[in-house]
């Protein structure tokens, strides 16, 4: 054995490899289901009701440490993104009356809105793609910079550290799936439509003995 090893170096090397891999794979597959650490289920449900911008306006650095701070007691009404339904799908899930929107972290916003840099202008400096927490901007040092639009969460944690201020957050085309059509407005009816049909009938009633007494009374004339 020890002949062939010396005559196989290589061979000898992969083999060490192999069995050290597989012993230290061994030892962390063990440790992996050994020291298990649970995650909070409510945490999972709170983060999942969370929008996931990341934008940090609750003053937490993401949605995830958001939903661990409501876990265990923060007001659940600091998300401007999420606004009021986030904030009443909270209220729902932790049997708590819904609060109003906290202002002091921002207001909410009707529109969904995504970043857009001027490429003509963009000096390729970097800093947005530093502060992006998602990372929807591409690009490199001194390289024009663009924003994936199917990323962007609409945080604007872009736009201030910006040097040359060639970021705008604009309006998203919501399309088809999100057109909501404009209910028509209650028609006014006619008066006889307000009546009850008792009183239609009495009335159709005396027209029609109306038309037959003049009838009869033509008939006499003649």
């Amino acid at each position: 054995m020890i002949d062939f090893f010396i005559q196989y170096p290589i061979i000898s090397a992969l083999i060490a490899l192999g069995a050290l891999a597989a012993t230290f794979g061994a030892i962390l597959g063990f440790a992996a289901i050994q020291f298990k650490t649970e995650g909070d289920p409510l945490v999972d449900e709170i983060d999942n009701l969370l929008p996931q911008t990341q934008c940090g306006q609750c003053g937490h650095p993401g949605c995830r440490p958001y939903a661990q701070a409501i876990a265990e007691g923060e007001a659940i009404n600091r998300c401007p993104p999420g606004g009021h339904t986030t904030i009443n799908a909270l209220a729902n899930l932790l049997d708590l009356e819904a609060p109003p929107l906290d202002e002091e972290h921002g207001e909410e916003s009707e529109v969904k809105k995504v970043a857009y840099i001027r490429e003509d202008e963009c000096i390729g400096c970097t800093k947005c793609i530093q502060a992006c927490p998602i990372d929807a901007i591409l690009g490199a040092a001194k390289q024009m910079h663009t924003v994936i639009v199917s990323e962007c969460t609409g945080c604007d944690l872009c736009v201030e550290p910006c040097p040359v201020d060639c970021i705008d957050m604009i309006p998203i085309d919501s399309g088809l799936n999100g057109w909501k059509w404009q209910l028509p407005t209650q028609a006014s009816i006619i008066a006889t439509d307000k009546q009850p049909a008792s009183v239609m009938h009495n009335a159709t009633d005396a027209n029609t003995e109306s038309a037959e007494k003049s009838e009869a009374d033509q008939e006499r004339a003649a």
